[in-house]
């Protein structure tokens, strides 16, 4: 599948998230990397960096491999699919994308 657009890849993106505990993973991990990011920057203790990618990823991967049942977007886009996260963050934040039930959603 060629995706030559942000925006279609987003729309594509969400129907690899379609199941309700992946997106909460993805958002417990992209807020505990918010708030690791917070306490790094305010400590200065620099080695928390390293925790960053472990806590991010790992909470999101935990969601498709073991609930979405399917292989994480970043493997093939790992720029669209870091923007993805935090777009999905902040549409969940603000009740856009739900926190429960399947997302009805076709890629474009």
């Amino acid at each position: 599948m060629k995706l030559e657009t942000f925006g279609e890849f987003y729309a594509y993106y969400l129907t690899q998230h379609a199941d309700p505990t992946c997106r909460t993973l993805h958002f417990i991990g992209s807020t505990l990397v918010l708030c690791t990011l917070g306490w790094v920057l305010a400590t200065q203790t620099w080695w928390g960096l390293v925790l960053l990618p472990l806590i991010g990823y790992g909470f999101a991967w935990v969601g498709h491999f073991a609930f979405e049942k399917n292989k994480p977007a970043s493997f093939g886009h790992p720029f669209y699919s870091f923007a993805s996260d935090w777009v999905m963050w902040f549409q969940m934040l603000t009740g856009k994308v739900p926190f429960s039930g399947r997302l009805q959603t076709t890629a474009a």
